[in-house]
């Protein structure tokens, strides 16, 4: 039996989502009204049932994120907006908070969020027991590691990011945003903590990195390495980007679709793909046109060095040359790219600073800005972080979708019958012998499905088919048939319903450890029951004192000085410490045996507790 493969795209509204659905998207994921991990990107339920309801021409799938902790009072509100997601069509909600499993919910198929911490297969176990039907994984994972969890949770859908931004903490148990800001990233309000400038201070006050962007990572680009996950056990490849614009979601949708459909050609037998149709572009997809700080594979094969943005948080864009000469008011670029009037490009100056400016004129390769960079110099490179022709491109209708299709005509006692599908329709019409051989203006005729998600790959007639149809007819079975198909494609389709029985998740949950510890961002009584806890302990409550950051991402050995790894032997004293510009410090704790960077507040307390809630 064939493995589907998803290609899992993101929207954050519903023109974005279509255009995922025409770009190749096999799934989409877009934010509920409310409780969404990106409080900025929520969306109607209207509008999700219009997706739905587009999405599932193409039987792709509709995936909602309902991913933050929730409070006491919005228990009420969000059982309702469920309820609502279920109605308007959606196929599954992604899931942090384990109230919801409390809840007295629809029929529709729970995903535990990355937001949950999914990093070993004992907790992908536990998910399942509880009835989640797939589990999105933690992007720190590699291959050898996901390869594990599915050996021994075989028969559990696993998800995995592909694309996009880099949370450099573990998701769901990352607390600096809150501590420094009162913006909870469990809540959808992340403050972007980790990009922002530090200092590297040692336990001497020595200052060993001034004023970097130490935690920001590259974005994650597997584009490449799709088979290597697919065999590992990976089913759904998920591109991050819900703040992201629809040119993003077109261009790195499409790069990804022809990836997996190379993969599936040359493993026809193994693979296909989890939707209907295919697309044709009008643009070539290419990743480095759109927004990126540069790519790492992270640790698809294990630790690896260059995988963090030191010198800016910002996107790069891609490679186009180097500063060649200098003249007042324009220089020329030695390279290959061409260039268009309003390019936007960019370099990293003598102090390691993005510095970006804008083309005024471009005249083959030399090019005028509208203010010369100051610190621009022979022999700078240069990077296109907006490239207009390509952002025209892809700001007109850029693909089409088509599902093929096959028409079976035939006779009936009364008249003639169409069938694709399964679905059949009908017309009375009187059996007259054709004078000369008519196959090939019924072919014409049925093959008019310009403006519908439909082409027409052929039309099989019975042997000695032979009958005289007006044109006119054979126009009327084929809008019947059309209409019908379409209304078919609309009847909601659901996931398998989790289940929702409070004495059977309490079972499940019998050998989960019991504590009152903030990671387990328990923020309502529900949650509290849930794990049997004494107490809300939930850090935007309460805060902590352990740390508000766990990271795979390593200064220790990013600067060269794992021993373990083998790097040179640190000179500095420890603990080393991150200072921000205001000041506030924050020590590191490098666990060496779970090959792990902790990141502590000073004070070991949080400063911006949000008061509005009370327990």
């Amino acid at each position: 039996m064939m493995t589907p493969l998803e290609l899992l795209a993101p929207a954050k509204d519903l023109e974005c989502g279509k255009a995922a659905v025409d770009h190749g998207a096999d799934a989409v994921y877009i934010g509920a009204p409310r409780y969404g991990a990106r409080d900025a990107v929520g969306n109607s339920i209207d509008d999700i049932r219009q997706l739905c309801q587009y999405a599932h021409l193409y039987d792709v799938k509709v995936y909602v994120t309902v991913n933050t902790i929730l409070y006491d009072d919005e228990l009420a509100d969000t059982q309702q907006m469920i309820a609502g997601l279920y109605g308007a069509g959606v196929d599954a909600i992604l899931v942090q908070d384990m109230a919801i499993l409390q809840m007295p919910l629809p029929p529709i198929a729970l995903h535990a969020s990355t937001q949950t911490d999914n990093r070993t297969a004992e907790k992908v176990r536990w998910l399942q027991s509880l009835g989640f039907k797939r589990v999105v994984l933690a992007r720190e994972l590699s291959v050898s590691e996901i390869a594990d969890i599915h050996r021994q949770v075989p028969d559990m859908p696993l998800e995995v990011f592909v694309h996009g931004a880099l949370c450099v903490s573990y998701s769901g148990i990352c607390y600096a945003s809150q501590h420094c800001f009162g913006r909870s990233a469990n809540r959808g309000a992340c403050a972007q903590f980790c990009r922002m400038k530090f200092d590297l201070v040692d336990a001497d006050g020595r200052e060993l990195e001034h004023q970097r962007h130490l935690l920001s990572l590259k974005d994650l680009n597997q584009s490449l390495h799709l088979e290597e996950l697919v065999a590992a056990g990976a089913t759904s490849f998920k591109i991050e980007g819900r703040l992201k614009d629809v040119s993003y979601v077109k261009n790195v949708t499409a790069a990804y679709s022809q990836q997996l459909d190379a993969l599936i050609a040359r493993h026809p037998d193994r693979y296909c793909r989890a939707s209907a149709g295919h697309c044709t572009y009008s643009f070539t997809p290419n990743l480095q046109k759109t927004f990126n700080r540069g790519f790492t594979t992270y640790f698809l094969n294990g630790r690896q060095s260059d995988i963090f943005s030191p010198d800016t948080p910002k996107a790069m864009g891609e490679y186009v040359g180097r500063v060649k000469e200098i003249r007042r008011g324009s220089f020329n670029v030695a390279g290959t790219a061409t260039f268009a009037n309003g390019d936007g490009l960019c370099f990293i100056n003598a102090n390691r600073e993005l510095e970006g400016f804008r083309v005024n004129r471009a005249e083959g390769n030399r090019l005028f800005p509208q203010q010369m960079p100051a610190n621009l110099h022979s022999g700078t490179a240069l990077y296109r972080n907006n490239d207009q022709e390509f952002e025209r491109l892809l700001s007109r209708p850029s693909a089409e979708r088509k599902i093929p299709v096959t028409f079976r005509l035939a006779q009936t006692p009364d008249g003639f019958s169409l069938t694709c599908r399964d679905v059949t329709v009908t017309i009375p019409c009187e059996h007259q012998q054709a004078e000369k051989p008519q196959r090939e203006n019924i072919i014409r005729q049925l093959s008019k499905l310009g403006g519908t998600p439909y082409e027409c790959s052929g039309v099989e007639l019975p042997d000695g088919f032979n009958y005289f149809i007006p044109s006119s007819l054979l126009a009327d079975l084929r809008r019947q048939l059309v209409e019908k198909l379409l209304s078919e494609s609309h009847v909601e389709s659901h996931g398998a319903c989790p289940p929702n029985d409070n004495a059977a998740n309490a079972a499940a949950n019998e050998n989960y450890p019991k504590n009152n510890s903030y990671l387990y961002n328990i923020s309502n009584r529900l949650s509290q029951q849930f794990y049997g806890a004494d107490r809300l302990s939930a850090y935007e409550l309460h805060g902590g004192d352990g740390p508000i950051m766990q990271c795979r991402h390593c200064l220790r050995y990013a600067l060269g000085c794992c021993v373990k790894h083998g790097g040179r032997r640190p000179e500095w004293k420890e603990p080393l410490s991150l200072r921000l510009g205001d000041g506030r410090m924050f020590r590191l704790e490098f666990d060496c045996k779970q090959c792990q960077m902790n990141v502590y507040a000073a004070d070991g307390a949080a400063d911006g507790l949000n008061k509005k809630y009370k327990i």
